[in-house]
């Protein structure tokens, strides 16, 4: 119990930080935008990049753990299709940012985070490597969903062709392929360079929880609280233990399904904000999930955290 205290503390008081610090004028959105860019296509990627670099790729890639966890995601994404003909409610942008919000995780800022400060070295790398495969899903599965449930048009085709691109393109992504290949090269990582890394990716986690925590909006929250705790449920814990059953139902042992269930158990990403602008959904809602799900997840980590450190 007391590391699961140790990752989820320090963690969650980088988070208040942000907020607290973006109430008091210190990081505004002319700081943040530049910040996010910064934390996102530079310090990420040498993070997992480096991981990755220093893995045993050969002996720790389980291809059952992304089989499951993509399993996982695809069962919440149909548990909320079928929850959203339920309710019969006509508002299709609300539809598509509530599936996405369920299934679409912070990977890079809160996921990364907790995997590296709670698992060791191995653990972190195999980290690494799945949330190339998630972030790859999750991003094609947020596409299909606003498109799924937004109104047909030139626009809404032209935007899904736009945001195609950089789905493809996402520099963790690219950095954990990069990573991998680096790995089964056999080539040695020079130091100074590996050192250039280790610096570069030390601005990662504590920038991006930063940022994570001045993104918060409680105005909103307020407004969309019922539907964001039914996007918390679902993301926090159902997603979680769906991957959880599954892993289990497949024979995965802790030690390799850890970084996995850390992964599907992240909050909302910042992400689905900008799909859902750009593709026409609930901006307003997507903002409240963001919100609620990052401060909950404080709670749901310690949970989940405490069940893999007693299993």
């Amino acid at each position: 119990m007391s590391k699961v205290i140790t990752t989820i503390i320090p963690i969650f008081m980088l988070i208040i930080l942000g907020a607290g610090v973006r109430r008091l004028g210190f990081m505004k959105t002319d700081f943040m935008v530049p910040a996010n860019r910064l934390v996102f296509y530079l310090a990420i990627p040498a993070l997992v990049f480096r991981a990755l670099t220093k893995a045993s790729l050969r002996s720790e890639f389980d291809p059952w753990s992304v089989i499951m966890m993509t399993l996982a995601v695809l069962v919440i994404v149909g548990a909320t299709v079928l929850y959203n003909r339920q309710r019969n409610v006509a508002d299709g942008p609300l539809q598509a940012t509530f599936a996405q919000a369920a299934i679409h995780g912070n990977l890079g800022y809160i996921g990364l985070a907790v995997a590296f400060y709670f698992l060791d070295e191995a653990g972190f790398a195999r980290a690494s490597m799945m949330v190339g495969f998630l972030m790859i899903l999750q991003n094609f599965l947020g596409v299909v969903l606003l498109q799924y449930y937004g109104s047909a048009g030139t626009v809404v085709s032209r935007r899904r062709r736009d945001l195609l691109l950089p789905v493809l393109l996402n520099p963790v992504i690219l950095a954990a392929l990069s990573g991998i290949v680096f790995n089964l090269s056999a080539l040695p990582l020079p130091q100074i360079f590996d050192r250039f890394l280790m610096i570069l990716s030390g601005l990662a986690l504590p920038m991006g929880l930063l940022l994570i925590g001045a993104s918060i909006s409680f105005s909103l929250l307020r407004r969309w609280l019922p539907q964001a705790l039914q996007i918390a449920v679902l993301k926090l814990f159902l997603l979680p233990a769906a991957g959880l059953l599954l892993f289990h139902l497949a024979g995965v042992d802790r030690r390799t399904f850890a970084p996995g269930l850390i992964l599907l158990a992240a909050p909302t990403a910042t992400l689905t904000y900008v799909m859902a602008r750009e593709m026409g959904g609930q901006v307003e809602l997507a903002v409240a999930s963001i919100s609620l799900t990052t401060i909950l997840s404080a709670f749901s980590y310690a949970l989940w955290l405490g069940f893999l450190g007693t299993c």
